[in-house]
């Protein structure tokens, strides 16, 4: 096992609000950083780690972040898929370009990031991977189907990059967040929507969880964590964790 001081972990997504928070969590307890994301991250990056501006979708972009995570370590005891871009339309209405980026983003950047991150994981010992899913995996809404479907996959995907990882000592599991308050959720929830603000559909979405509120990405951050260190789940590999705040437990005619 890795030695806890120089862990080193990778995650995608990291410009985004439970990415930044992921980034911010594992750095405060001791672990280098390498972050991957379209978007610029800013001067808040740890300043012992490293960012990466790339498409999570594109192979040979994924590719050249592999070699720059070799050349900063040799080794990644983690890797957190979490980049996720999302399309609000009927399926009908929904492109064939537009239902192939949301899958490209979503779910192969996931495959690629397996790809080209096994070795590094493997070389490291007690490596994990964390796929970011979604509760819209298992239970989803109106306009959402892409996102859902590749929710989905991320699921299937878990699992098969268990079984075939195992040998090498690589665990990979997924957590699915419910109503997380990020900027993804709360542009979702001001698109095509008039009448009340922005807090009162909050606070209505608050109200359809068993918690009576919704998830700050602090706390999923620390379900990551668990997931990522091998001394806190050792012993779990193919599963899928809910993070919901109850939403899903409830029978929906309640």
């Amino acid at each position: 096992m890795s030695d806890k001081e120089s862990r080193t972990m990778l995650i995608t997504g990291a410009a985004g609000g439970i990415g930044r928070a992921t980034v911010k969590f594992f750095a405060e307890s001791g672990w280098r950083v390498i972050g991957v994301d379209r978007a610029e991250f800013g001067e808040s990056f740890p300043e012992n780690g490293l960012f990466i501006r790339a498409d999570n979708s594109d192979e040979e972009q994924i590719e050249a972040v592999y070699r720059q995570a070799r050349q900063f370590c040799p080794a990644l005891n983690a890797v957190v898929n979490n980049a996720a871009i999302q399309i609000h339309k009927p399926i009908v209405d929904t492109s064939v370009a537009e239902w192939d980026m949301v899958m490209a983003s979503n779910l192969r950047s996931v495959y690629l990031h397996a790809r080209f991150g096994h070795s590094l994981l493997k070389a490291a010992g007690d490596g994990a991977i964390v796929n970011v899913s979604s509760v819209h995996a298992v239970s989803t809404s109106v306009n959402i189907s892409a996102y859902a479907a590749s929710k989905g996959g991320i699921l299937a995907l878990t699992r098969a990059m268990a079984i075939e990882f195992a040998p090498d000592n690589i665990r990979v599991n997924a957590i699915l967040p419910g109503a997380v308050d990020t900027p993804m959720l709360r542009a979702s929830m001001a698109r095509g929507l008039a009448g009340d603000n922005m807090v009162d559909r909050l606070e209505n979405l608050a109200r359809k969880t068993v918690n009576g509120r919704i998830g700050q990405p602090e706390e999923i951050a620390r379900v990551i964590y668990f997931l990522a260190d091998s001394q806190n789940s050792s012993f779990m590999t193919g599963q899928a964790l809910v993070v919901d705040g109850g939403a899903t437990a409830r029978l929906s005619t309640e």
